[in-house]
């Protein structure tokens, strides 16, 4: 068991890393962090000497003034290494620096020389520790106008707003899933090390502009499932629609004197689409996924659905009937089940994404 703390748990990397670490809980035990901590230097201490391993996060990456970022983050770095020392442990640090590093703004500058006091006083103590130099980071939840272009598109787009292209530059951009496992995958490395984090794929400014245009008219207006060329757009799709709040959306019926008909799910992507039959009183359900694209169409019966976002106690519900048939998207990182509260069988249809592949089935059980 390897006991992890991550400071600047609450924000956006610090967060997915902290749900990450809990879908291995055999593995990985989660030291709880909070921002207060660094105010508070005997939590700051009873924190470090808790740890295995620290992922230190926190940072600020935003102020009106260049000198308030750099002093608050290089203050956080020494603090950090204060407490270390004071407590005399040595847990390996891995430190997450930027591709601006580089680049001639203060910002960049606290980040360089933050990865250099960690990396002097590890040299100095023995201990491990690994300088991760990170890409441009998007994915679910991230904060419009702060963390990342492609959160203040998909947040403009869904209010009604055009976003502008400053630069259209090519950027070379990690997915926040595949930064958590990545950082993950170098709790075991031994030394002192400067790590250059790869990048998932580069793409244009504008072309991230012009997918997430066609998602707004094709899925957030018409409801139809895009197209998806691989997994990068999957990631960019499930980003841009964790903007959308959850919804119930009614479908349109066409009946005529032998029954009705109604289409529950156009789209330009494969997957797998399941029917099953509930009686009344069972729940179905009760975990989330981490990648899959999922909707459940209610057709016959009444029913009960419900979302919660993992890390979170506000619960969502909507109420379906058959009489009116509606259907409800599943977002990534919240836990749904759905529950047959009438008299008689409840009739759904499950259409996911992906086909089931029992060895990799990115479902995790955890009650709504």
């Amino acid at each position: 068991m390897i006991r992890v703390g991550i400071t600047g748990q609450a924000g956006f990397v610090g967060t997915h890393l902290y749900n990450h670490l809990g879908l291995q809980p055999e593995k990985y035990e989660r030291v709880p962090f909070e921002d207060s901590f660094f105010d508070d230097i005997a939590k700051l201490r009873n924190f470090v000497k808790q740890c295995d391993v620290i992922v230190h996060l926190a940072a600020m990456n935003r102020h009106e003034s260049e000198q308030v970022i750099y002093d608050t983050n290089i203050r956080l770095n020494r603090d950090l290494i204060a407490a270390m020392e004071a407590e005399n442990v040595t847990p390996h640090v891995l430190f997450s620096s930027s591709t601006q590093e580089e680049r001639d703004n203060l910002y960049g500058k606290s980040k360089r020389e933050g990865r250099e006091m960690i990396e002097a006083w590890a040299t100095k103590t023995g201990a491990s520790f690994s300088g991760l130099v990170v890409p441009n980071v998007y994915g679910e939840f991230s904060r419009p106008n702060y963390n990342t272009f492609i959160a203040t598109f998909a947040h403009k787009l869904i209010n009604g707003e055009q976003p502008t292209v400053m630069v259209d530059s090519d950027v070379k951009l990690i997915y926040v899933g595949s930064l958590c496992r990545f950082i993950i995958s170098q709790f075991s490395e031994k030394g002192v090390r400067k790590v250059e984090v790869p990048h998932d794929f580069e793409k244009k400014v504008t072309e991230i502009l012009a997918l997430f245009e066609n998602y707004k008219t094709l899925y957030f207006e018409q409801g139809f499932i895009p197209e998806l060329k691989d997994i990068n757009e999957v990631n960019l799709f499930n980003t841009f629609r964790s903007y959308i709040e959850p919804r119930c959306m009614k479908l349109v019926q066409h009946a005529d004197p032998r029954g009705v008909f109604v289409e529950t799910i156009k789209l330009g992507v494969g997957g797998q689409v399941s029917f099953s039959t509930t009686v009344p009183g069972i729940t179905r359900g009760n975990h989330f996924h981490t990648r899959k694209i999922e909707r459940f169409t209610v057709i016959k019966g009444k029913a009960v659905i419900e979302l919660r976002k993992i890390g979170t106690c506000e619960v969502c519900e909507f109420h379906l009937d058959g009489t009116e048939p509606a259907y409800v998207d599943m977002p990534v990182w919240y836990t749904h089940n759905i529950k047959n509260v009438g008299e008689d069988e409840l009739y759904t249809q499950f259409w996911i994404n992906e086909w089931y592949n029992p060895a990799d089935g990115d479902t995790y059980f955890e009650t709504v």
